[in-house]
């Protein structure tokens, strides 16, 4: 839908289901208070639809500069069902921005708020501007409160993570933490809201915009259900950073010989096992690296066809983006190489001196086996 600060914006399909909830829920509201509308009261109630949702832009657009303002990577803002999310690439370095980072969000919701609200005291209530200003007015400030309880996913929640992150000296525990809470709320949510919406707790109104109590439990299970997701989602990308630092390029490199193009893979492997390396590197007369051989290209050369065959025919060109520094650790390898996906990377030096062939079969194993240890999820 755009690029705004360079980020890109997309629709989910299911925002166009909850569009349609939202003109139904709101066009039936607007027949009491406006009945002189008509059917026309459906597209005032699609008006306020997609300004609601261009108010959770506004939201999610903070997160987003706050983000790009500490050097976070944001890969896209996402529209989607109940609301939008930021994809921030990375962790805040501190609990300071993590609470800032967060904080945002909610804080422009209040001032938009706080906005419609000045507009609305500027027009005649029983109007249409009036009870759509009124309307925004009032999501905003349910978006705001909302978003502040404190539970993951939720902004709140990693207000809490930053708190408890600051006096605990870590990440991890805020995170747990956090997420507990959000796993509580979600109960919470499951229960509590068929309650308040259907008098269960006072004088609340037995049927809300015309939303029976199956629609309202069904609704507060979805809502449950993505609470407790995301909860259980953010504390296993959390056990999943703190085993990243585990990942070393340089020791998942696979020793490499270097070969010229015309040599036999028979005798290119021979040379392989003398020095102990187990890749084999593609190099010019002059001893540049040009390709890497495939290990998957050497697996399905038969051993009869081995001393007919060169490695060149086997091998892949190398582009400036397959070398890879043996100093990349954790996040930093991961992120390189999904950047630029391959099957082979060639490892150098600080120098520039070959140190090896690094395979992604071989990061992804060393992942799985960190992943497996105790304490992880």
């Amino acid at each position: 839908m755009g690029r705004p600060f360079g980020v890109p914006v997309y629709v989910a399909p299911s925002w166009f289901l909850v569009a349609a909830l939202i003109t139904w829920v709101f066009g039936g509201q607007l027949d009491r208070v406006l009945p002189e509308l008509g059917r026309a009261r459906y597209l005032v109630s699609l008006f306020f639809a997609v300004a609601f949702y261009a108010s959770v832009l506004v939201h999610e657009l903070a997160h987003t500069v706050a983000a790009l303002r500490f050097k976070l990577p944001v890969r896209r803002i996402q529209l989607q069902f109940f609301g939008g999310v930021s994809e921030i690439e990375k962790e805040s370095e501190t609990p300071g921005r993590e609470f800032v980072l967060a904080f945002v969000g909610p804080l422009l919701s209040l001032v938009l708020a706080g906005l419609f609200y000045l507009g609305w005291l500027a027009v005649e209530p029983a109007t249409v501007p009036g009870v759509l200003l009124a309307g925004l007015m009032i999501s905003n400030l349910l978006v705001a409160v909302f978003n502040l309880l404190p539970g993951l996913p939720l902004d709140g929640g990693r207000m809490l993570r930053a708190v408890v992150w600051k006096i605990s000296g870590r990440a991890m525990t805020g995170t747990i933490a956090a997420a507990w809470v959000g796993r509580a709320l979600a109960v919470s949510v499951l229960v509590g809201l068929p309650l308040l919406t259907h008098g269960g707790l006072g004088d609340a109104p037995a049927d809300f915009g015309g939303v029976d109590s199956l629609t309202d439990a069904l609704l507060a299970a979805i809502l449950a259900a993505i609470i407790w997701t995301g909860a259980g989602n953010s504390l296993r990308m959390a056990r999943l950073r703190e085993h990243l630092p585990g990942l070393r390029a340089r020791a998942l490199t696979r020793r490499a010989v270097p070969v010229e193009a015309a040599t036999p893979l028979s005798e290119a492997l021979r040379r392989a096992n003398e020095a102990g390396a187990r890749a084999l590197v593609v190099v010019d007369g002059q001893g540049t690296p040009t390709a890497l051989v495939r290990e998957a290209a050497i697996v399905a050369v038969p051993q009869h066809r081995r001393p007919w065959v060169a490695v060149g025919g086997l091998a892949q060109d190398l582009t400036a983006e397959m070398h890879v520094s043996a100093e990349l650790t954790g996040e930093d390898l991961l992120e390189t190489l999904r950047a630029h996906p391959a099957t082979e990377y060639l490892v150098t030096e600080e120098s520039g001196e070959i140190y090896g062939v690094l395979s992604t079969a071989d990061v992804e194993r060393a992942f799985v086996a960190a992943m497996a240890r105790p304490g992880a999820p």
